[in-house]
């Protein structure tokens, strides 16, 4: 596997708050928690985490 080339978001200022990275290569998409850098992380195909971003969006939490 290539090196991954992880994100934030950039409403994610503060190092000390827990968020998630990405990583984007064709067809899947990589997250991981941002604290646990070596840790696993999971993979989604573009369409599901597409899925799961209109849904965080729209969500009344």
């Amino acid at each position: 596997m290539t090196e991954l080339t992880w994100f934030k978001s950039s409403h994610s200022s503060n190092e000390d708050v827990a968020c998630v990275e990405i990583a984007k290569t064709p067809g899947t998409i990589h997250v991981r928690d941002s604290k646990d850098k070596t840790g696993p992380h999971l993979t989604f195909d573009p369409p599901t985490w597409q899925d799961f971003v209109n849904f965080a969006a729209n969500a009344d939490i």
